[in-house]
């Protein structure tokens, strides 16, 4: 089925259509989508207005149902991806967000293994703490041995998580998070610092008020055993404070998470402790809860006039906020424990995007005070209406089982619903479907260019600017090919001041401009903030320790940071000089064009080079003739069979592909990181496969004298799906151009 906007009169994009086709309708078992967009909304509404009838409110389900379809079909709100995908399906679950408790025992940890697979399975991803599991080294009674500690059974979970998200829609995603005062907790710090270990999983370091006062004292903390629940030890705060900072630098892991501040505003104290938050950091969660999540696209609330749309806003929290407290009745929770306790807490979480949309609707720069002061505004108006209508959705249907002994229950006051009503989620897929800017982040660039099949280009430009540039006179398509190489509009002199100031970009603002909009929105939200902090390659560690600090005195729950380039694949990401040399060494675009392949001339120079598989030592010979990169030849030492033919096979077709215009970074893309079942090496000589090796015997050719290769790494940079740009929002990578999400 081909599927256009105006089949159903809907206001989707191309974007949107192909990503709905590809991630979210209905299909039968031979893959041949079902429904339309528009089948896909109604499916929605009809199933989450079920719940009125199920609930026995009086409430005609029929027209909340249309109400329902008409706020999605708008897009003026959608629910998280799993509610979109699975209500009214059989599969039935319709939650993003869970945590699991990890025990210090071999029966709690396997047991949190196997709950992992399921809500994988469902589609949800999962957040743990193993700051209960006893360190590596520690007595194990039982056995008389020794433990293994908290990362070695994360590595577990990872490798659980990596064969489960082989199938599905969504890819399973994972956080591990470990308190600042666990014995292990260097080791959980540099876990990351080989990219290829622990790719399931974001990371974050629970900080403690304790910590962070010695940070500033320039003191030492206590180092607590957990099975004893005594100190072991002191260390110096500053010290890992650097290392946090140094890893982050590295590449954007760990996060930090500021345990004291989740469990200042934990509605239920009296039920547990938070310890734990789900992938993307913006959702804490108690030991099996769960969260569902929705988000209001702000740019669908500006009048024509300008301004903020009040009275709509008010009109779509409350119907968004009915929403998801009837998404909880209607959900297949995938394990009994987790249908208990969501239930009991009744947790939802409405949040918004199209923020960065609204504010050049509005003519306010992103990075200005008056656009701080108008996200707690419209944050604070949320959530004060999501609470009324929790209010009333109590007098209903009463209150939220642990309500009694909550931070809620206080003499006079009215019961709520739910317990927390408001999150800001990162939105990547949502946010594509509404065509609108992703969360609370800035744009991430104003024009950009997406490579289609048979090696043509689309500039894309945001359809604002284009707007705004045809109404001033001043748009050309040449313009829009200068800002996409640019990818931002800052320096380019054709384009007015005042548009220049009002279309920054991720990159355009300061770090210190991200958070203090983060704290904005931070400061009227019940749970927390998704935001990502970027800054630009060339930032220090000490503007990293900068922005960890000043998001720690401005009041924000946690903090995901990314500098450009750290933790991108390169073959995507490269300098403009490397493109430059590229391009001395590529083929004539003429002869690109025609489709031609160069002929092998008699002679020609190159080199060989051993790599060491699992299969023995593999020799790779490139050799190069005046244009550039021209042929590769394999000798699988020793070994033969289907080893040696398959690298064959692959000298071959790198071959063809060079002589034929292919440039040797996009050999190396669709080579690098391949996996085999007979790995050899560890950390920056681990080789995946043959065929991962022959993409890093290309790598280090190209290199310049001297040079050391680039670490490469399968998240980041580009799209494993589509090969399009990768976004780094709100601690995940997000492709805006197919859909793709790191983090599900």
């Amino acid at each position: 089925m081909k599927l256009t906007a105006d089949q159903n009169t809907l206001p989707l994009s191309k974007n949107a259509l192909t990503v709905l086709e590809r991630r979210y309708l209905k299909r039968n078992s031979e893959g041949k989508v079902l429904e339309t967009p528009a089948d896909m909304f109604r499916r929605v509404a009809e199933a989450i207005a079920a719940a009125e009838s199920r609930l026995g409110t009086g409430n005609d389900p029929q027209s909340l149902a249309a109400e329902f379809y008409q706020m999605m079909t708008s897009l003026e709100f959608l629910p998280n991806s799993p509610t979109l995908m699975n209500a009214g399906r059989e599969l039935g679950q319709l939650s993003a967000c869970f945590v699991l408790p990890v025990g210090d025992s071999m029966e709690s940890i396997f047991e949190a293994i196997k709950q992992t697979a399921l809500i994988h399975k469902s589609g949800g991803g999962t957040g743990f703490s193993f700051s209960r599991v006893r360190p590596a080294n520690d007595v194990v009674r039982s056995t008389s041995g020794v433990s293994s500690g908290p990362l070695s059974f994360m590595k577990v979970f990872d490798a659980a998580t990596e064969t489960i998200k082989q199938g599905g829609t969504r890819r399973g995603a994972n956080m591990g998070i470990l308190r600042v005062d666990h014995p292990d907790i260097m080791d959980f710090i540099m876990a990351k610092r080989d990219q290829t270990v622990l790719t399931n999983f974001n990371i974050s370091v629970g900080l403690t008020e304790a910590f962070m006062d010695a940070v500033e004292s320039g003191g030492e903390y206590d180092i607590v055993n957990p099975r004893t629940g005594e100190p072991v030890k002191k260390m110096p705060a500053r010290k890992v404070f650097e290392h946090i900072v140094d890893l982050a630098w590295t590449n954007g892991e760990p996060g930090i998470i500021f345990l004291d501040r989740l469990n200042r505003d934990n509605p239920t104290p009296h039920v547990g402790e938070i310890e734990a938050t789900n992938p993307c950091g913006e959702q804490p969660l108690l030991p099996y809860e769960s969260c569902n999540l929705g988000s209001i696209n702000l740019a669908r609330l500006v009048t024509p006039e300008g301004q903020v749309d009040w009275d709509r806003l008010k009109h779509i929290v409350a119907l968004a906020a009915r929403f998801l407290d009837n998404v909880i009745e209607v959900n297949n929770y995938p394990i009994p424990e987790i249908d208990q306790m969501t239930r009991a807490n009744r947790k939802v979480g409405l949040g918004v995007m199209g923020w960065a949309d609204m504010l050049i609707l509005l003519g306010i720069a992103y990075n200005s005070p008056e656009a701080a002061a108008l996200g707690e505004k419209i944050m604070k108006f949320i959530t004060e209406e999501a609470r009324s209508t929790s209010r009333q959705l109590a007098a209903e249907r009463g209150a939220f089982p642990n309500h009694k002994g909550s931070i809620f229950d206080k003499k006079g006051a009215k019961p709520l619903r739910n317990a927390t009503s408001t999150t800001i989620a990162p939105t990547g897929t949502i946010s594509i479907i509404a065509n609108t800017s992703s969360g609370i982040e800035p744009l991430f660039a104003v024009s950009y260019v997406r490579q289609v099949l048979d090696n043509d280009v689309l500039v894309e430009v945001h359809p604002l600017f284009e707007k705004l540039a045809k109404e001033r006179g001043f748009y050309s398509p040449e313009l829009m090919k200068v800002i996409a190489e640019h990818g931002t509009v800052k320096d380019i002199a054709e384009i007015p001041e005042d548009v220049r100031r009002l279309f920054v970009t991720a990159h355009d603002i300061t770090p210190e401009d991200h958070i203090r909009m983060q704290a904005a929105f931070q400061t009227h939200t019940d749970n927390a903030v998704s935001k990502t902090v970027n800054f630009c390659n060339t930032a220090s560690r000490e503007d990293v320790a900068t922005v960890y600090r000043l998001a720690y005195r401005e009041g924000c729950k946690g903090v995901t940071i990314y500098r450009d380039g750290s933790r991108d694949m390169q073959v995507l990401s490269v300098a403009k000089k490397e493109e430059k040399q590229e391009a001395e060494k590529a083929v004539p675009m003429e002869s690109h064009k025609a489709g031609r392949k160069r002929e092998r001339p008699r002679a020609l120079r190159g080199a060989t080079y051993q790599m060491e598989t699992g299969c023995g030592p593999l020799y790779v010979t490139i050799n190069e003739d005046t244009s550039g990169l021209f042929e590769l030849f394999t000798t699988m030492g020793k070994a033969g069979g289907c080893a040696a033919s398959q690298c064959e096979a692959i000298g071959r077709l790198v071959s063809l592909a060079w002589r034929s215009g292919v440039q040797a970074r996009q050999a190396v893309k669709q080579m690098i990181g391949i996996t085999c079942h007979k790995p050899a090496g560890f950390g920056d000589n681990r080789i995946t496969s043959c065929a991962d090796a022959v993409a890093k015997a290309i790598q280090l050719h190209m290199l310049p004298e001297g040079e050391a290769p680039t670490k490469y790494v399968l998240n980041g940079g580009a799209c494993p799906e589509c090969g399009g740009p990768v976004e780094h929002e709100g601690g995940c990578c997000v492709c805006h151009s197919c859909g793709y999400s790191e983090c599900a």
